[in-house]
This record gives structure tokens, C-alpha cells and sequence, in this order.
């Protein structure tokens, strides 16, 4: 390893200290819509939920 400088060790902790609050904290808003295939029935379902206890 190289030699212990201070200064640098000083500088990577002011760095790290410090919050970056530069940034847009406002939410974005989103349009569109969800949509989803819920596939298989109820039953089907659980007989499948069954059969992998089973195993």
C-alpha cells in the first residue's frame, strides 16, 4: 500500500459528508393504463398450489 496521506483521507471524507440536494424531488406523473391476465381460474390455481406442496 501506498504511504497514509492525510489530506486525501480529509478530502474523500468532506466528499462523502456532504448531501447532493441539486436533485428534482418532485414525483412524475404518469398517464396510461394497467391491464393484467390473471390466466388461470381459482381452482386451477389452487390444484396447482396443491400439487407443489405435494412435492
Amino acid at each position: 500500500m501506498g504511504a497514509y496521506d492525510e489530506a486525501e483521507h480529509e478530502r474523500r471524507e468532506k466528499k462523502t459528508s456532504e448531501v447532493d440536494a441539486d436533485f428534482d424531488a418532485e414525483r412524475p406523473e404518469y398517464s396510461g393504463s394497467l391491464t393484467y391476465d390473471s390466466g388461470d381460474s381459482t381452482e386451477a390455481l389452487l390444484d396447482k398450489f396443491e400439487e407443489l406442496q405435494g412435492e
